[in-house]
């Protein structure tokens, strides 16, 4: 297993497929975009399986989510789901898009053993998108979630994060949306890991602020924190409305500043280039890129794998006073 010194088993993989991206959103990375990764220097969609076959076989990872930058970028995508399908025990599998390109991808995808994607959107606003991401492909984003609740690629979540004076004022319209195509919305405070390095935490929209809003229009009901395990998001359920299996509708807030989860954080991270990060913050990675190409079987890959996650420290630090944001932004390192 994936243990650390404070017990906490890693059970959900993060595997990072590309560090490319068809969006350049304000709080990710810079107009112009980043220097991409070299392709030599990216896992093939082999190598990538066989990572993700010793995580599920020999380190009992049960989830595996795929992210980016844009996954759906990757050519080898649904190949990589479906060798991932077959792995014996199968694992929950999931993607995080920005949906651009899921409205002809949703059916390959399910088809090829996807069981559910997360989607970024941020405004229900064209004109907001286009500021905000830098492209005008909002419609094709709608389209994308409405091609994967066809598929039956559900729950289909939708992750936003709020910027103030951009798109804090959707935040009840936004859940509205949701709750009237049955998508389950998670609010996320913007994090320090843009490539230009200029989050401030009086300019981020706090979980309370993000409450307030939506308590202004709906009633929201807790639930029992004990419930919530490994899981980021708090969440509420939405009285008077109702998620498409009957259950009570429900909207998340992942408090990832102000009220950080780390004491149960479950997650282990593997890069596009193939660097296993043990948390979102880290400041140093453990290759395993090189390893595998210079011949290390799979007990040599997990035994690599344990001993990254085992220096797994208490927290992320943003509160500490020598905290310093990771040189890789999210794009670089998987969402």
């Amino acid at each position: 297993m994936l243990m650390d010194t404070f017990g906490r088993r890693a059970v959900d993989l993060r595997v990072s497929l590309t560090d490319r991206c068809n969006l350049r959103c304000s709080y990710c990375m810079p107009e112009e975009g980043l220097q991409w990764l070299a392709k030599s220097s990216l896992l093939t969609d082999d190598e990538v399986v066989r990572l993700v076959r010793v995580a599920v076989g020999l380190l009992g990872v049960t989830e595996v989510r795929f992210t980016g930058g844009e996954p759906l970028l990757r050519p080898g995508l649904v190949g990589i789901v479906t060798a991932c399908a077959a792995l014996e025990p199968r694992p929950e599998l999931s993607v995080t898009t920005n949906a651009v390109g899921l409205a002809r991808t949703a059916e390959a995808l399910r088809a090829a053993g996807l069981d559910r994607v997360n989607v970024s959107l941020d405004t229900l606003d064209r004109e907001a998108f286009h500021t905000l991401t830098r492209r005008d492909r909002l419609p094709d984003v709608i389209a994308g979630l409405a091609a994967a609740d066809a598929a039956g690629l559900r729950p289909v979540k939708i992750n936003t994060v709020l910027m103030r004076g951009v798109n804090d004022h959707e935040a009840a319209d936004l859940l509205d949306w949701c709750l009237a195509r049955g998508y389950e919305l998670r609010f996320i405070e913007q994090m320090p890991l843009d490539a230009q390095h200029g989050w401030r935490r009086d300019s981020m929209v706090t979980a309370e602020e993000i409450l307030d809003r939506l308590a202004a229009r709906f009633e929201l009901v807790p639930e029992p924190a004990a419930g919530r395990g490994a899981a980021p998001a708090e969440r509420w359920t939405v009285a008077g409305h109702t998620a498409p299996d009957g259950q009570p509708a429900r909207v998340g807030v992942i408090a990832s500043v102000t009220r950080p989860f780390c004491r149960a954080c479950d997650r282990t991270r593997l890069t596009a280039d193939g660097q296993v990060r043990n948390c979102l913050f880290a400041t140093g990675e453990t290759d395993l890129r090189s390893a595998l190409r210079a011949g290390a079987d799979d007990e040599q890959l997990a035994g690599l794998w344990r001993a990254a996650m085992w220096g797994k420290k208490a927290g992320g630090g943003i509160d500490a006073p020598d905290f310093a944001q990771p040189e890789r932004p999210m794009s670089a390192i998987g969402g």
